[in-house]
């Protein structure tokens, strides 16, 4: 089929133009204009936030739940022998076992319930970020029974690093003809500060021959192993396929953080989405003021669309015209909203504009992260909508009789 192209473009530019007789459609053509702009500038923000949001939590909680954690379900499961077997298969990871328990902590008349950890400082420190940093500021002694402690457990029990802390076991101690829980003082040598008000307050750290010698833990035989992965859900499964080789995945089994956290992030995958669908309407009723404006278009210009039938122009080609001309001005939208929102992410990224409380959140900056993914989403989702809102006036406009408007004229 014969089009002019030249024809076309001539008559979108002519109705894009302001019009004196009809000012209220080029005004309703701005404002879908400004509307969809508006739309795909919001939804590239509020989807950056949310994934900004969502890895900050993920950065945290990858350190503090660590990538992958073996965990016996039988015991003598997890000792040196299965390391050093893990080792030689994947040279490329790292591991820290652990020996773990809940204690009462006591400083004064503060008391707080936590969990202790028992691990090799070294090993810990290759794999937790967190740990090897309060680790470098940590005082010197030569003591097993010293312990690095999260800030805010610091804080709240009023005490700092040289101090002593007293632990409270679950274990029981003889006394005389009775027994009494049993208990240590340690010594703090460090602070460590993960963000996260919660594990900074129910976490600590002390050396594996501390375990050994208070609990009578047996050296070698560890509660778990954490494990440092790049690509922990890929090494997951390799994991998984050497313990079943070894007849040692009904002793043993292995989780993600993901896994341990799987709750937490499917409500935000869940509120992204419920997010990008609710922002998706503000760009839903911006469409709506293209299909009035194109149709009050066809309406005011019955008259020119019946004169360029006549004159020989096809319904193909005034399909077109009108359809065209909703793409542009969507379109046109669409790159002002882009620019709009990399402009606004660009402010948020660089400029302090927004505070937030590090107390609550674990950052004090606005994270905002807009991913390819999410970038083409918004874009192919409201040129969809551009499409289909351009269709029914195009339609609309090439069944204009023009027999019957000229006749009426």
């Amino acid at each position: 089929m014969n089009v002019n192209k030249k024809f076309i473009h001539k008559i979108i530019r002519h109705y894009l133009k302001y019009d004196r007789d009809n000012p209220f459609i080029f005004v309703s053509m701005l404002l879908a204009f400004l509307g969809i702009s508006a739309g795909v500038m919001v939804l590239m923000i509020a989807m950056g936030i949310m994934n900004g949001t969502e890895k900050e939590f993920q950065k945290r909680l990858f350190v503090m739940n660590y990538p992958l954690t073996l965990i016996p379900t039988n015991y003598n499961s997890t000792n040196d022998n299965l390391i050093s077997k893990l080792k030689k298969e994947f040279p490329h990871l790292k591991f820290s076992p652990y020996y773990t328990t809940q204690v009462i902590t006591k400083s004064g008349s503060n008391v707080n319930g936590s969990i202790l950890y028992g691990v090799d400082f070294k090993k810990e420190a290759e794999i937790n970020s967190v740990f090897s940093d309060a680790l470098k500021n940590s005082i010197e002694l030569n003591s097993k029974y010293k312990m690095i402690v999260g800030k805010t457990l610091a804080n709240d029990m009023n005490i700092y690093n040289g101090q002593k802390l007293t632990l409270y076991f679950s274990e029981q101690q003889a006394i005389g003809f009775g027994t009494m829980p049993l208990q240590k003082r340690f010594n703090i040598i460090g602070q460590f500060d993960s963000g996260l008000k919660a594990y900074d307050k129910a976490i600590i750290y002390t050396t594996l021959k501390a375990f050994e010698k208070i609990l009578k833990r047996r050296e070698g035989v560890y509660d778990g192993i954490h494990v440092y992965s790049l690509h922990a859900m890929k090494n997951i499964k390799k994991i998984r396929k050497f313990l079943r080789k070894n007849n040692l995945s009904s002793h043993v089994i292995v989780e993600g953080w993901w896994e341990q956290n799987k709750s937490f992030f499917a409500a935000m995958e869940m509120e992204k989405r419920a997010l990008f669908l609710v922002l998706l309407l503000i760009i839903l009723v911006a469409s709506l003021n293209i299909i009035s404006s194109l149709l009050m278009t066809v309406m005011s210009r019955r008259s020119e669309i019946a004169l360029m039938r006549t004159l020989g122009a096809s319904t193909w080609e005034i399909k077109r015209i009108f359809f065209k001309l909703g793409v542009v001005i969507g379109v046109s939208g669409i790159i002002a909203g882009t620019i709009l929102g990399f402009t606004g992410i660009w402010i948020l990224t660089t400029f302090d504009v927004i505070s937030l409380s590090a107390d609550v959140y674990g950052f004090s900056k606005l994270p905002v992260d807009l991913t390819t993914i999410d970038f083409v989403s918004i874009l192919i989702g409201t040129f969809i909508i551009v499409i289909l809102s351009s269709l029914y006036p195009a339609f609309k406009a090439s069944s204009t009789d023009p027999l019957t408007v000229l006749r009426n004229e």
